[in-house]
């Protein structure tokens, strides 16, 4: 099959990993928020900051109607610019990560974005730490403040990037890359391809059981990556 016009990058455990400085900078900021330390932790994997916050507000015994997302947002993007040098010390860039940015972006017609549970300047701090910002168009991604719903964010940044390009393609040839379940179930829901990436909680063989079309152990292997996306994914043997 031909290859994808666009290309959304999940951030965390696909792209970099924080090491632990996410979860202190989370907690921090609900305690700016609500007044209340956080006891009670949300499964957060693959989720959005937004439904992160409702969840852990009702855990707490909160309404979440009670809070702004926007000053949570905010709490949040002053933490990791103020721990911005722990997380690189603590953190890391995982294994491929800076080749495969570098290679897809010389790919002719290929675009390049994120689709995130994270808020917009949080993802953008995130990456720029790790010197992973320079190939990815922050305009056309999907962020914690646009929805709630993962798959909204496939569609979100989709209708971004068909629009800045002034071209219509298909929905089809657009490849969400990620490490959770969320990942593969919000690209199918809206309509594109999922390749699973196992460099999180998730095993490459759990990765295929929720039904992404093709799996990778990391994205150390540049050249393989590059030609899924050039070439379009060949669906894992089941």
């Amino acid at each position: 099959m031909a290859g994808y016009r666009l290309v959304l990058w999940d951030v965390d455990h696909t792209l970099i990993a924080s090491g632990g400085v996410g979860s202190s900078i989370s907690q921090q900021a609900f305690l700016a928020v609500t007044g209340r330390r956080q006891e009670y932790h949300p499964n957060v994997s693959g989720r959005t900051e937004r439904a992160i916050l409702a969840e852990s507000c009702r855990l707490h015994g909160l309404d979440p109607d009670d809070y702004r997302f926007d000053d949570y947002a905010d709490a949040l993007a002053q933490g990791y610019l103020r721990r911005a040098g722990e997380l690189r010390e603590r953190g890391q860039a995982l294994p491929g990560a800076t080749n495969i940015l570098a290679a897809t972006a010389r790919l002719e017609g290929v675009r390049q974005t994120v689709v995130t549970g994270n808020v917009r300047r949080v993802a953008e701090i995130k990456l720029q730490v790790f010197g992973l910002d320079r190939h990815i168009d922050f305009d056309l991604g999907g962020y914690a403040e646009d929805s709630d719903v993962r798959a909204d964010l496939v569609r979100t940044a989709y209708a971004r990037a068909t629009s800045a390009d002034g071209l219509a393609y298909g929905i089809q040839e657009s490849l969400v890359i990620g490490d959770t379940p969320s990942d593969i179930e919000a690209a199918h829901l809206a309509g594109a391809v999922a390749l699973g990436v196992a460099t999180g909680r998730t095993s490459a063989a759990e990765l295929l059981d929720v039904g992404a079309d093709a799996v990778v152990v990391d994205l150390a292997d540049t050249d393989c990556v590059v030609e899924m996306i050039r070439d379009g994914v060949e669906p894992a043997a089941s």
